[in-house]
Parts: C-alpha cells; sequence; structure tokens
C-alpha cells in the first residue's frame, strides 16, 4: 500500500493553498480532487475580491492559478473521490473510488461545503449568469439593480442587507409566512426601505435571454388564495443554507449541528491527531475564498509541525 507523508482531500482553495505549503516544506503532499476539480470558485464567473487580482479573475483561472503553482513545487495531484477513511490509528487509511487504498501520516480535509438550491432547471441554466449562493462574492456586480434573495433565516437576511447597501431594490422570498431569523435581524429587513418580503412565496421559474432577468413566483401554493406572478430581477440569490462535504468522516470526527468539521481551538487541529480540516468544510461563519485558502495554509503549517515532534 502505498504510503503518503501529507494527503490533501478536496482541491478548492484550501487544498491547493495546503498542497503548496506542504510542498514547500518538503512533505510531498498528494492531492485527491474530488468531484469538482477547484471546487465551488470554478462556478463563480468573476472573482473580484481575491487579493493580487486588482482586475478581478475568472473562478477557473484563479484555481488554475492556484493549481500550478501548487503542482510547480511538487504537489501530485490526482483525479479521485474519497469514500471511506479508517481513523482508527496512524498511518490512516484512505479509500479512492477506483478501489484503491492510501496510507496517510496526515490528512488535510478540504472537501468544502456545497451550496442548497431549490432545484430548478433555471438554477443550472443561468449558473453564473445571474444565480449565486454568495452575496458577498457576487453582489457587487448587481450596484443599483434589482435582485432578490431566497431565505427566511438570520443568513437570507444578512444578505438582504448586504444586498440593499448595493442594489436599488431586494425581494426576499420567503417559503413560510414569517422570519426566521432572529429579532434584530428581523427588525433591520423590516424596516429597510430597499427590501421587499414576499410572505409565503416560493419560486418556480427564471426567465431571462442568456442572463436573469426576471422570477416566477407563487404565493400560497396549493391553496384557494394561490397566486402567481412575475418580478423582474438581474440577480437571484440563494440563502437557504450550505451543506458541507463531510459525510465520509462523521464516524471518525465531530461535527456540529450542521454538519461541519468541528476544530479545536481556533486551529485546524480535528480531535485526531495528524488530521486536520481547513476551508468551508470547517467553517459555518466566513466561506470566503480567502479565508478558506488561510485555514488551508495553517493546516499545512500544523501537519509539518505534527511530523517534527513525532
Amino acid at each position: 500500500m502505498e504510503r503518503i507523508k501529507c494527503l490533501i482531500i478536496g482541491s478548492g482553495p484550501a487544498g491547493y493553498t495546503a498542497a503548496i505549503y506542504a510542498a514547500r516544506a518538503t512533505l510531498s503532499p498528494v492531492v485527491y480532487e474530488g468531484l469538482q476539480p477547484g471546487g465551488q470558485l470554478t462556478t463563480t464567473s468573476t472573482v473580484e475580491n481575491f487579493p493580487g487580482y486588482p482586475d478581478g479573475v475568472s473562478g477557473d483561472d484563479l484555481m488554475n492559478d492556484l493549481r500550478t503553482q501548487a503542482e510547480r513545487f511538487g504537489t501530485d495531484i490526482r483525479y479521485g473521490t474519497v469514500t471511506e477513511v479508517d481513523f482508527s490509528k496512524a498511518p490512516y487509511i484512505v479509500r479512492i473510488d477506483d478501489g484503491s487504498e492510501v496510507e496517510a501520516d496526515t490528512v488535510i480535509i478540504s472537501t468544502g461545503a456545497s451550496a442548497k438550491y431549490l432545484g430548478l432547471d433555471d438554477e443550472k441554466k443561468y449558473a453564473g449568469r445571474g444565480v449565486s449562493a454568495c452575496a458577498t462574492c457576487d453582489g457587487f456586480f448587481y450596484r443599483k439593480k434589482v435582485v432578490a434573495v431566497v431565505g427566511g433565516g438570520d443568513t437570507a437576511c444578512e444578505e438582504a442587507m448586504y444586498l440593499s447597501g448595493l442594489a436599488s431594490k431586494v425581494y426576499l422570498v420567503v417559503r413560510k409566512t414569517w422570519l426566521r431569523a432572529s429579532q434584530i435581524m428581523q427588525d433591520r429587513v423590516l424596516n429597510n426601505p430597499k427590501i421587499e418580503v414576499l410572505f409565503g412565496c416560493n419560486v418556480f421559474g427564471l426567465t431571462g435571454d442568456g442572463k436573469v432577468q426576471g422570477m416566477k413566483v407563487v404565493r400560497n401554493a396549493g391553496t384557494d388564495s394561490e397566486e402567481r406572478f412575475e418580478r423582474e430581477i438581474d440577480g437571484f440569490f440563494l440563502a437557504i443554507g450550505h451543506k458541507p462535504n463531510a459525510d465520509v468522516f462523521a464516524k471518525w470526527l465531530d461535527l456540529d449541528e450542521s454538519g461541519y468539521i468541528m476544530t479545536l481551538d481556533g486551529t485546524p487541529k480535528t480531535k485526531i491527531p495528524g488530521v486536520f480540516a481547513a476551508g468551508d468544510v470547517a467553517d459555518p461563519r466566513y466561506r470566503q475564498a480567502i479565508t478558506a485558502a488561510a485555514s488551508g495554509c495553517k493546516a499545512a503549517i500544523e501537519a509539518e509541525r505534527y511530523l517534527n515532534e513525532l
């Protein structure tokens, strides 16, 4: 069985940054890219808030730059998805979807989190062309335009508030007839003149020629008072939560109530020595490319220290 000093699972900003640092520390890292090489950023048309790109950069180009940098220092990047792990004792056993197994002295988990979508075909049709799951990432493109946010919790209200500072109008589409958000967030949203809350509503379609230009909404679906209408919008933001890609590790690691891997004392360390978690899979709060990259750096440094202590 192949023995690896530093195995990195996932290939987003956290995984590639961890690889850069681990490779420069002569840990000979191996990266398994997972189902979505490059991570969530590859679905983003333009990234304008990653330092070092003053004119912005496409998500694909940014991830290719990070990948090239990791390879430059000798990272072995492989296509494959981890299907099972055994963290009962070191070296840790990791099984890949091609049936192979490897042993790893250290493991950095950077499998990310997947935004939850409504499941509409139109969400895929307009991906990167008006549909987004990150207001902080993409809100800048909708200055003085009309946008919609779907969701009724704190995240949805926070995104609606953030977008109200940029857009001319924000529709907050709420499935229930009330907001689930904390009272302070409810008060802020309901008292914001730029935000119109559509209670009891579901979006069942998007329209537009090449990009989002409108949404189809149903209010009180399935009742005698059902009403269908459309609203013109330029951007459509999902804020109904994220699902961390951590299921394969759940047997061995502590997860919080939302499924994010729990780490120790503000570090990437998990409760298992030599196993680290970086990026969105362990970050329910920020979920930004730059914070993911920073945590990948930390994880690689911790992995190097762990190996040195051994």
